[in-house]
């Protein structure tokens, strides 16, 4: 049985005009700088793609990332996935000033597999090769390759280049691919369009793998596509993922304006974010501290945009060398998941100051307390398990998540999360179609702001029968859909002195008593609709009659809401009250007319009643509406059951 095929990403880094495309043309016999002006310049614009096969059958996929200040941007889109990088020094040159941000920007995107080349060595001497090994040791010390192997190799003689393809296999012998995390992902490093094919996109595979016929969504824009054709190293394959440079052709793209910096992933990733919460450390070749508030542009996978930085930490600002909680707002919205590599630069893109890893793809915008945020995002530095989960969890807006949601933000299979929301610490919540998870601490927090509340509501409208719940969803610490809200509720009730009715909530202690001066209003109130009869006072009239202010008149309607509770008046239409015997007596008549002759009319009533018409046709309304009557052009009739 024939072992897997390995598969891996091998990059190159490195100060321009320092052999980085002649090492690859050695190792491969393929030329990476596609483009007329790299060609007739001799220097590398924009990335190059290449592949090989090892001695022991590992596939690599290289990238070869141009040098020049001026293209950095260039290299950082190509550098994200690599798992592997040949970093070039020239022996006549030595280390140079893109050597040292070249590196700085592969320690910030962690990547830990690494061989120094020493090229052009025909050029040097064995003493001055000695020299450019100590240089190359001092440039990587406390970065992620210090202590990585060093060979010297001549491009164009070929000396060394067994030696590097020897090492090369053994650091990527047993290597084991990035497995496979949540969903995929293609960061897009290049469109073209192939005649009679339509679009084209490549890039390094992340997260999963894709197959041919498979649906992936465009992110930020979330259009969606559907893959026609894959290719890795020009072969076509019906699937493709992990440690690959992939080529999708794709269907369904022909209105979109793809473009290098978009991603395309699985279907059910709809995960964009303008904010992220992350450890930034600061390189020494920043120069100064980076302040709170500073702008910066931020790149992750192959997209870039201008952000801000606020620094989470008590410090004002980030020393080089030293590193500190930010949350980074992004002009424009990017997929980031938890453990995703990114690097700062300075606002004119001259230079890198620094990078680090997402802690939490979706911060909040309101992080107060801001002891208990910062707190949160430590632990997620920890081992994945129910106590990172729980940190993920009390750092989101949202009061639940599904475990499919939670996945994503980690970046990791559904049935790892699963696995850590068993724990004590979670409950399940319904979310109306789904279910969802939310943490103890968010939920106990909810029920206090709940129950105060509307504890509060009583206390500032002892006369309202309690809080709309709507107005409470409005007050909650935490997101919580209208369909989730219903939920929500229901839970609340049973296990807080909170009782719904309706669409009011109320303690269970809390009832609606008229006393003191309220009750002298409401007993002067009833006088007045029961002296009135047939022809009550409106509310404008009784705040006249009462002699009331204006700013009294919503304590009046307070009253009349309690008295109607009651049972002592009657609501008949907006601001027009009756009081209960007027009321009975004006029903019965009415029944008694329409059971005798069937059906009456709005002029009979006024005359049976001896009101006005603006009374009998208030009051018809209104048995309309309670289901006494029904309306059958100008006439009223009995209402069958």
């Amino acid at each position: 049985m024939a072992s897997e095929v390995i598969h891996a990403i091998v990059g190159t880094a490195g100060h321009i005009d320092h052999g980085k495309t002649a090492l690859i043309r050695a190792l491969t016999g393929q030329e990476t700088d596609r483009l007329k002006e790299e060609q007739e310049r001799g220097i590398s614009i924009d990335l190059g793609f290449a592949y090989f096969t090892l001695s022991d059958g590992t596939r690599a996929g290289i990238v070869d990332v141009p040098g020049h200040e001026r293209f950095i941007r260039n290299m950082l889109a190509g550098a994200h996935g690599i798992d592997l990088v040949l970093f070039t020094v020239a022996a006549d040159d030595g280390v140079m000033p893109q050597s040292e941000e070249h590196l700085d920007i592969l320690h910030l995107l962690g990547v830990g597999r690494g061989i120094f080349v020493i090229t052009k060595a025909d050029l040097a001497d064995e003493r001055r090769l000695n020299e450019v090994h100590e240089e190359i040791q001092l440039l990587a010390e406390a970065t992620v390759l210090e202590g990585s192997p060093i060979i010297p190799v001549s491009s164009l003689s070929g000396v060394g280049l067994d030696d590097l393809r020897a090492e090369m296999t053994r650091q990527l012998a047993g290597f084991q691919a990035r497995r496979a995390t949540g969903l995929f992902r293609l960061p897009l490093d290049r469109v073209f369009v192939v005649k009679g094919h339509g679009t084209v996109v490549t890039g390094t595979a992340m997260g999963a793998t894709v197959r041919v016929g498979q649906r992936l969504r465009v992110l930020p824009s979330e259009e969606e596509v559907r893959v026609r054709s894959i290719q890795v190293h020009g072969e076509p394959v019906e699937t493709a993922g992990l440690c690959q440079r992939v080529a999708l052709n794709l269907t369904g793209s022909e209105k979109l304006e793809l473009k290098r910096g978009d991603l395309l992933a699985d279907e059910r990733l709809r995960l964009v974010t303008t904010r992220v919460d992350a450890r930034l450390e600061i390189r020494p070749g920043a120069k100064r501290a980076l302040k709170n508030n500073q702008r910066v542009r931020f790149y992750i996978g192959t997209s870039e945009t201008l952000s801000r930085v606020t620094i989470l930490d008590d410090a004002v600002e980030i020393a080089p060398k030293k590193s500190a909680l930010v949350q980074i707002i992004l002009n424009e919205p990017v997929t980031a998941l938890s453990g995703d590599r990114f690097v700062v630069r300075d606002e004119t893109n001259v230079r890198t100051l620094g990078g680090g890893q997402v802690l939490n793809p979706m911060g909040r915008r309101m992080r107060k307390p801001l002891a208990r945020y910062v707190h949160h995002l430590n632990a997620l530095t920890g081992s994945f398990g129910p106590a990172v989960v729980e940190a993920m969890l009390n750092l989101q807006d949202s009061l639940a998540l599904t475990s499919a949601r939670i996945a994503q933000l980690f970046n990791l299979p559904v049935s790892e999360v699963e696995a850590g929301l068993r724990d004590a610490r979670f409950l399940k919540l319904s979310l109306g179609d789904e279910e969802g998870f939310a943490t103890a601490a968010k939920w106990n927090e909810l029920k206090a702001v709940a129950l105060e509340a509307v504890a509060a509501h009583h206390r500032t409208e002892p006369l309202s029968p309690g809080l709309d719940m709507e107005s409470l969803r409005t007050r909650l610490p935490y997101e919580v859909s209208a369909r989730a809200f219903r939920a929500v509720i229901d839970r609340l009730t049973r296990e807080t002195e909170i009782v719904r009715e309706e669409s009011t909530l109320r303690l269970k202690n809390h009832q609606v008593q008229l006393g003191g001066k309220t009750r002298m209003i409401a007993d002067r109130v009833e006088q007045l609709l029961s002296g009135a009869g047939y022809h009550p006072p409106d509310l404008k009239q009784l705040a006249a009659a009462l002699e009331l202010t204006p700013g009294d008149v919503p304590n009046l309607r307070a009253v009349l809401a309690a008295m109607e509770r009651e049972g002592r008046v009657i609501k008949v239409a907006s601001d027009l009250y009756f009081s209960k015997a007027p009321f009975e007596a004006a029903k019965s008549h009415l029944i008694e007319r329409l059971a005798a002759d069937g059906e009456i009319t709005a002029a009979t009533y006024r005359d049976l009643l001896n009101a006005s018409r603006k009374y009998a046709i208030a009051l018809l309304d209104h048995f309309d509406h309670s289901g006494v009557t029904t309306r059958v052009g100008d006439v009223r009739r009995l209402r069958t059951r």
